[in-house]
């Protein structure tokens, strides 16, 4: 029985062992596909600390030694520690309660509607000079005039487009407003709200919502959605008044926004990490445009969907929002909110655009979830320290803005910066720990992270030392070649 004991206790060691190398072998592969030099260096080093017990362990089987009193003893402990330190990574250190109420967790007093029109792309595309809306809206807003027309006078938010990489930016700009027409061209009326199809004209498709939220479902994610989740929509977070104008509707400029529908359908669309890692470089904002057309047609066509069915549904997408989309999401169990404003997913962090559809169709709304978001970018700021406009927050702990507790970013100060690049910049999507590669090791960092407190504080750190607090950007792909 003792020996039975002995070759079982080298067994279990044996594996543990094994276990931790594999690991740190596919950690060591998956930095060779992301092409991160560094943090590849980093993991061969460690790797190679993690062969060296593994030696030791056949070395003292082969000499006798693991037959001794002091052998056994050692092989008892060094599991009992493995065991202990499983279990302090694993365990789940408590919910967040306010994560799981959704928005309205971080609701701390009243929350004023937001006007679309004071929203910083409106103000800076929207507003034609001289002309009365322009008179009437700074009129309502002095303070902004200044800014938006030095703003304007250098292009608009974007600037000079691609000015970074000048000269050599020119046929990445042609790709970028390529994918911008789409976005457009779905932003007409019809297509925003489109009508039934004749072959279903006057007919309504009885569902029950479980059904329904499973078709509405498993369609956005057939026709291109990573990512979907339904919300009921709470109206907080519809816009107050139109304030973006396309198709030169401008009497809907000001116009009081009322939604009667009670679901919004959320769709998140990966951004590609090797077009995203060259930020602020122009192939990122490429990737962004791409998945904002994504998300248009996906919109358009679950909108299309749902009228077919006899329902209304109305597309909110790049060229037409209703909402706001990230509290949309959050309450659609998508992600958290993190400290860059973006909405943080479990499966890939910021890098991902959000796009959806609101609808009368009923419906069954998920619930928020919880991924220690909150508690992770309280320890970080990564995004913060990188930004380089310094428009992310670096405070410890949230403050409560128009009665919702977060981290507020100063829009104005990001929007300069990108007219100062002439890209969307993305750097904060581009350092973010969640932002890496959707692989093995980084999903078991991730399913750590989203459970324990602890493994937050241990890989946050790991992230500086393997990554570096300020990774570079890295080089653009010959086809995107600047």
């Amino acid at each position: 029985m003792g020996w039975v004991m002995k070759d079982l206790l080298f067994i279990l060691a044996a594996l543990v062992l094994f276990g931790q190398a594999l690991i740190g072998l596919a950690f060591f592969i998956s930095c060779m596909y992301e092409k991160e030099k560094r943090a590849a260096i980093f993991a061969a080093v460690q790797l190679g600390a993690m062969l060296v017990p593994i030696g030791l362990l056949f070395y003292w089987k082969k000499s006798g030694f693991l037959d001794t009193a002091a052998g056994q003893i050692l092989l008892v402990v060094g599991l009992l520690l493995a065991g202990m330190a499983l279990f302090f990574l694993c365990r789940h250190t408590g919910i967040n309660p306010r994560a799981v109420s959704g928005t309205g967790g971080y609701v701390e007093g009243k929350v004023k509607r937001f006007d679309e029109r004071e929203q910083v792309f409106a103000r800076n595309r929207s507003l034609p000079p001289d002309s009365e809306p322009y008179r009437e809206f700074y009129r309502n807003h002095p303070a902004l005039e200044a800014g938006d027309a030095k703003r304007r006078a250098i292009g608009g938010p974007l600037g000079q487009a691609g000015s970074i990489d000048r000269p050599g930016e020119g046929a990445n700009i042609a790709a970028m407003f390529a994918s911008l027409d789409i976005p457009v061209y779905l932003s007409e009326p019809d297509k925003v709200n489109p009508r039934q199809h004749p072959a279903f004209q006057g007919k309504k498709i009885s569902l029950s919502p479980e059904e329904a939220a499973a078709r509405i479902k498993g369609y956005a994610l057939k026709v291109g959605a990573d990512m979907v989740g339904i919300a009921r929509l709470d109206p907080h977070w519809i816009y107050a008044r139109r304030g973006e104008i396309f198709h030169e509707n401008w009497q809907d400029w000001g116009r009081p926004i009322e939604l009667t529908h009670e679901f919004a359908v959320v769709f998140a669309e990966e951004m590609s990490l090797e077009m995203v890692a060259t930020g602020p470089h122009t192939p990122t904002v490429i990737e962004s445009m791409r998945n904002y057309a994504k998300g248009a047609f996906i919109a358009t066509q679950v909108a299309s969907f749902i009228a077919n069915l006899g329902y209304s549904a109305t597309a909110n997408h790049v060229r037409h929002y209703d909402a706001l989309m990230v509290p949309l999401a959050v309450d659609a169990g998508l992600g958290e909110m993190g400290r860059l404003g973006y909405l943080m997913t479990k499966r890939y962090g910021p890098r991902i655009r959000l796009s959806a559809v609101t609808t009368d169709l009923p419906l069954v709304a998920d619930r928020p979830i919880d991924i220690g978001v909150e508690d992770f970018c309280r320890q970080c700021k990564k995004c913060a320290y990188c930004c380089p406009s310094k428009s992310i927050p670096a405070e410890e702990e949230q403050t409560v803005v128009n009665g919702t507790r977060r981290w507020k970013l100063n829009a104005e100060t990001c929007f300069d910066y990108w007219g100062k690049v002439g890209t969307d910049c993305d750097v904060c999507m581009r350092v973010c720990p969640w932002s890496h590669a959707d692989t093995l090791p980084h999903h078991i960092i991730k399913f750590l992270v989203s459970r324990n407190r602890h493994a937050r504080i241990i890989f946050t750190w790991l992230d500086d030392v393997f990554y570096g607090r300020k990774p570079r950007p890295k080089p653009s792909p010959s086809w995107a070649a600047h």
